[in-house]
């Protein structure tokens, strides 16, 4: 089972209760509220106002709260005939999507963010893997199937670059609020960007019967790399980790299987003979005669190599995460 999120224009305007629920959640972060009864005079439906009390009332660290979603849960939820009917704000958001269970509906006064429980496919036997090399520089992935190379996102290095740049100026100028709203910015892109890539990496995948190779990159940022600040910086920057996170949940809600090979000297191994070869920048030199791309030299021995035997779900798994799929963003016309 995995959870993922569709994001829904609902067509309603909900001013009213969403000025209220501010209303609540400014009095819970006053008063610290845990209680319906405590907002009754507000006229909020306890279904609403209790969702806030207990996000808003007993976090301490809350100061100030300028907008605030009106959050639905499973209980004041009814899926049925394709739609959601949500009886506390006599609303009926149309929904078409096979799902187990819808988990709660967060609403702002243009769309429905529902959260629902959906069946995984069963996994498929593999006839071979793609191996996927992820880069902080360069290419964000490069993914190796049967004997092409596909490479991913050259634009991510670059996105990064710029709004460095635009926060290390406006810093300077002590534009502190254009700061965070550069960095929210950044985020989005780079999530967006994650998602792109991510869905191209399973379709291939799926497209040719094969599973997915990764390398087990966990503990990456602790290392110690004597490679410049600006290279460490770069590194730590990069959401390695939220990109095999968006890999993982679309690989299981397909049947397609994610295993972890051992990183060490992938880059720098040649493809073709196994011998430890040259590798300047991004050129990868071998003894043999073989010369390739770095990253591709690299997505070809990680498609070769065995996995660890720690399958994605696995892992998962063992880090305690109670669903292996982790949360996705639909968006639902």
């Amino acid at each position: 089972m995995s959870n993922l999120t569709y994001k829904v224009r609902h067509r309603y305007d909900f001013s009213e209760e969403l000025g209220k629920a501010l209303s609540v959640a400014r009095f819970a972060v006053k008063t610290g509220a845990s209680s319906s009864a405590d907002v009754k005079h507000i006229g909020l439906k306890s279904a609403l106002s209790n969702q806030i009390l207990r996000k808003y009332g007993r976090n301490k660290r809350i100061k100030t709260v300028k907008s605030v979603k009106l959050t639905v849960p499973s209980q004041a939820v009814k899926y049925k005939d394709s739609c959601v009917f949500i009886k506390c704000l006599n609303a009926a958001i149309p929904f078409s999507k096979a799902v187990e269970k819808i988990n709660q509906v967060e609403l702002d006064n243009e769309f429905a963010f529902i959260t629902c429980t959906v069946r995984d496919e069963l996994e498929y036997e593999h006839a071979g893997w793609i191996g996927v090399d992820r880069n902080a520089t360069g290419h964000a992935a490069v993914c190796a199937v049967d004997n092409k190379i596909f490479k991913l996102c050259k634009k991510a290095p670059h996105v990064r670059r710029k709004y460095q740049s635009m926060r290390k100026r406006a810093q300077k100028k002590g534009q502190y609020k254009f700061v965070k709203g550069v960095k929210n910015k950044e985020k989005r892109i780079i999530r967006d960007l994650c998602h792109k890539m991510s869905r191209k990496i399973v379709n291939i995948a799926v497209s040719k019967g094969y599973g997915i190779k990764l390398e087990q990159l966990k503990g990456i940022r602790k290392q110690k790399k004597r490679k410049g600040k600006s290279f460490n910086r770069t590194v730590s920057n990069w959401p390695f980790y939220q990109l095999e996170q968006f890999v993982l949940y679309k690989a299981r809600l397909l049947g397609c299987v994610v295993s972890y090979v051992d990183p060490y000297m992938t880059s720098q191994t040649c493809s073709m003979c196994g011998q430890i070869g040259i590798r300047e920048g991004k050129q990868f030199t071998c003894r043999c005669g073989h010369k390739d791309h770095a990253d591709a030299n690299a997505a070809f021995n990680i498609a070769k190599a065995p996995a660890l035997g720690l399958s994605a779900v696995d892992r998962v798994a063992a880090d305690g995460a109670t669903d292996g799929a982790g949360e996705a963003l639909r968006t639902c016309a």
